[in-house]
């Protein structure tokens, strides 16, 4: 009676889980393909099957959609997303990128549209990663009979992780091991993979051992894939034209900025982002196009190609061997060195301004602004253990000298961050702050005018320390070019310039204006004696032979420079260096002599050509200081007026001592002749 309830019981069991299948699929569904997970997409909606549009306006189906939809067929992951041409145009149903992301059921987000292009998918139908940050990372699951288990470390090795990687459409197996992306959860693959490696499908591999019935946890195994990328045709692995394999198909790339091309350059191991150039073929080709949201939201760039024809295709430069991570930008961040594909943070005490100058050469960036231990975030195992030894020309870091002991740690905090300028500058103006726009990539290039408006001229404006925008234009090229092309939503939302710049062909050149008013210092001077002057008092005093220092701050606005204090007089000119602190610094003065007298200002220096100057303070030095003869008159007055107060009172009480006791003579004298009368009487 208990085997019949327990059998009634999970036949019940089934059913339910059927039924759940049966509802989460019987709105979707691929017809044509060789199973149930490849084909055409269609979707029933008010009891209708359609085929879904490929297209729809800002948005193009990609993988991470795709994905989406395979995993509603509970068909695994997505390998491929493609279009499929029909020769006659025919009612669909176009889905919106918003509703796929939100959850709803694609029945309900469903409109109706006339369309000849139609929605293709390929999902692998029996292994997936789970719990990874991409498609091609996660915990490896293997579906048999319509069931998921996860595997065993000790079942898979790496011929099997080639083999699922390949089936999945990734690149080749990076790393595997137990608990990378969660604990095991129950069921657990029974037997040991045994692949040699070349085979398309993971249940094509043949299965030995004994049964498994547990796997003891943290062993179930996690793969993690490469994003399948590569640079071909460069003189290194790290440079040349940016290719994507998606769908089986190498394809070129084609526009991509600076930033979402970095994310390129970290798949391949290479460093930073340094430009990004634009090649000709010599007939139009298919190419990949990268959803730029999709990318900067951290997916892979296969999983946000987009199909498309083009003559052109990226050809992109990463660094080798050095890079600037968590920073706010391609040219901030903490530095990291490569060796022996190792990255190595770097401690500041083995860094100076002239290791600085390579680096910020090597990323195609502007001179070094500032660097410091601890400013992008700690430093983490391992460090490089030599001190660079650079003379400031190299065009690569680790083309510089090294030497000294091998240091083995790096105090917590004293990892070096750096910050280099942004690369750009105005030419052909009447100043520094007016001009054509150009930006460094490569080499200089012009950028096109394309829908900026004073709010994104004031970025630039501000990244060349020229104050705000004052007006924007355009100045007509006699031909077309290649220059560049500053997308403008991407400036508004803060990024740098130069993160922002694509390839471009214009006849328009960008004209600015910015207003050149500069952030000015504070300088201020004080003494041991007199207090504190601020900078409008021309003709501050100080007197000889006293302290006194001369203190220039400035406001918090572009941290990590130095202050140069200037010294002008009509015979010497002399200069004073000291690192802005807090954003300021202090110039002591021991004892003041008269070379000190004549004007002082303070130059906040941020680089060779970006300064900040102060006003004029104009100081005296006193030959001699009349107050201590001041005092010591005041002095010898005071003890005059008491003295002579003291002699006064001295001499009123002497006079009434006198005229008591001559009182006091004649009372006696008077007493005693009245008793001598008395006496004669008698």
């Amino acid at each position: 009676m208990d085997h019949v309830l327990m059998l009634l019981l999970l036949l019940w069991s089934s059913g339910l889980q059927a039924k759940e299948n049966h509802n989460s699929t019987e709105s979707v569904r691929l017809v044509g393909g060789k199973s149930h997970c490849a084909g055409m997409l269609e979707v029933k909606h008010k009891g209708e099957w359609r085929p879904v549009s490929d297209t729809q306006v800002h948005f193009y189906w990609t993988l991470k959609e795709a994905d989406i939809m395979c995993s509603e067929m509970d068909c695994g992951s997505a390998v491929s997303v493609r279009s499929r041409e029909e020769s006659s145009t025919d009612i669909v149903w176009g889905i919106g990128s918003a509703c796929v992301h939100s959850g709803f059921a694609l029945s309900d987000c469903a409109t109706s549209l006339l369309s000849s292009s139609f929605l293709d998918l390929n999902c692998s139908d029996s292994v997936r990663l789970v719990n990874g940050s991409h498609l091609c990372s996660g915990r490896v699951e293997v579906k048999s009979n319509q069931r998921w288990s996860s595997v065993c470390e000790a079942d898979f090795d790496q011929q099997d992780a080639e083999v699922v990687c390949r089936e999945l459409g990734c690149g080749s197996p990076l790393f595997f091991q137990g608990a990378l992306y969660g604990e095991v959860e129950a069921p657990v693959w029974t037997k040991e993979f045994q692949c040699g490696g070349h085979e398309s499908v993971l249940l094509d591999c043949g299965s030995s051992g004994p049964a498994r019935n547990t796997c003891s946890p943290g062993n179930a195994v996690g793969l993690t894939c490469l994003d399948p990328v590569r640079l071909d045709g460069g003189d290194s692995h790290c440079e040349g034209d940016l290719k994507v394999k998606h769908d089986g198909v190498w394809r070129r790339v084609d526009d991509l900025t600076l930033r979402e091309a970095d994310f390129a350059c970290k798949d391949l191991n290479c460093g930073s982002a340094v430009s990004v150039g634009r090649g000709k073929a010599y007939s139009e080709r298919s190419v990949w196009v990268i959803d730029p949201d999709c990318v900067q939201s951290g997916s892979p760039l296969r999983e946000c190609a987009i199909s498309n024809s083009t003559y052109h295709f990226v050809h992109l430069t990463c660094s080798d061997s050095v890079r600037l991570v968590n920073g706010p930008s391609l040219c901030s961040g903490r530095l990291e060195v490569k060796s022996n594909q190792q990255w190595s943070s770097v401690c500041e005490a083995d860094f100076d301004q002239q290791d600085a100058e390579v680096v910020c050469r090597e990323l195609g960036c502007g001179s070094p602004l500032f660097f410091q231990g601890a400013l992008y975030g700690e430093e983490e195992d391992p460090m490089w253990t030599k001190e660079f030894q650079c003379g400031g020309h190299e065009s690569v870091l680790l083309d510089c000298g090294s030497s000294g002991p091998a240091r083995n740690t790096c105090s917590p905090g004293n990892a070096v961050g750096l910050t280099c300028l942004d690369p750009v500058r105005l030419v052909g103006g009447d100043s520094r702050c007016a001009g054509y726009l150009k930006v460094k990539q490569g080499d200089w290039k012009q950028v096109s005018d394309l829908g900026w408006t004073l709010k994104e001229a004031d970025f630039a404006c501000r990244a060349l320390y020229c104050g705000s925008a004052v007006s924007v234009g355009h100045r007509e090229r006699l031909h077309i070019t290649s220059g560049t092309r500053i997308h403008a939503d991407c400036v508004s939302f803060g990024s740098p310039r130069r993160d922002c710049t694509t390839i471009n062909y214009s006849l328009l050149n960008l004209n600015l204006t910015c207003s050149d008013l500069l952030l000015q210092p504070n300088i201020s001077v004080s003494s041991n004696m007199d207090g504190i002057s601020q900078a409008q008092q021309q003709g501050f005093q100080v007197f000889r032979g006293s302290d006194f220092t001369i203190s220039c701050s400035i406001q918090p606005e572009y941290p990590g420079g130095s202050f140069l204090l200037t010294f002008t007089s009509s015979n010497s000119t002399r200069n004073y260096t000291q690192p802005a602190v807090n954003h300021s610094s202090h110039f002591l003065f021991p004892s003041a002599e008269s070379a000190h007298q004549g004007n002082y200002s303070c130059v906040y220096v941020l680089s060779h050509d970006i300064l900040f100057e102060s006003q004029l303070l104009s100081l005296t030095i006193s030959v001699s200081d009349p107050t201590p003869f001041i005092i010591r008159a005041v002095v010898l007055l005071l003890t005059m007026v008491l003295v002579n107060a003291a002699i006064c009172i001295y001499c009123k009480a002497s006079r009434r001592q006198r005229a008591a006791t001559q009182e006091n003579i004649e009372l006696d004298y008077c007493n005693q002749g009245g008793s001598a009368a008395e006496g004669g009487l008698i």
